[in-house]
């Protein structure tokens, strides 16, 4: 699935999945609330909320009735392993594939990286 085609909610999760993985949201720092974060994406709040609702069922955040959503003990770790689980799995088989076509070389990538 390309990232064009993915809901809306997934791509807001990776957003926000990004944003915990890069540190802007260390452990126990409150998400921003589902209104604010929908005004910041030009989103509906039902997709965010659903968004929300994800990290929830996968225990990386934990809810404050009436506070907010709390970034968990090792939310990082686990969604960097997640994600790179999933690119040695379905992104880099494709990526390798398509150097593959096109001639190029992984050595001479690094090397000019």
């Amino acid at each position: 699935m390309t990232q064009q085609s993915r809901p809306v909610y997934l791509k807001l999760r990776d957003h926000i999945a990004a944003a915990i993985i890069e540190g802007e949201y260390a452990e126990g720092d409150m998400l921003p609330s589902v209104r604010a974060f929908a005004a910041e994406q030009g989103a509906n709040p039902l997709t965010v909320a659903k968004a929300y609702q994800q990290f929830q069922i996968d225990g990386l955040v934990e809810v404050q009735r009436g506070v907010g959503m709390f970034v968990v003990r090792g939310a990082a770790e686990k969604l960097r392993r997640a994600e790179r689980q999933q690119f040695v799995q379905q992104d880099w088989p494709e990526i390798r594939s398509r150097m593959e076509r096109l001639g190029i070389d992984p050595a001479e990538l690094l090397q000019s990286a």
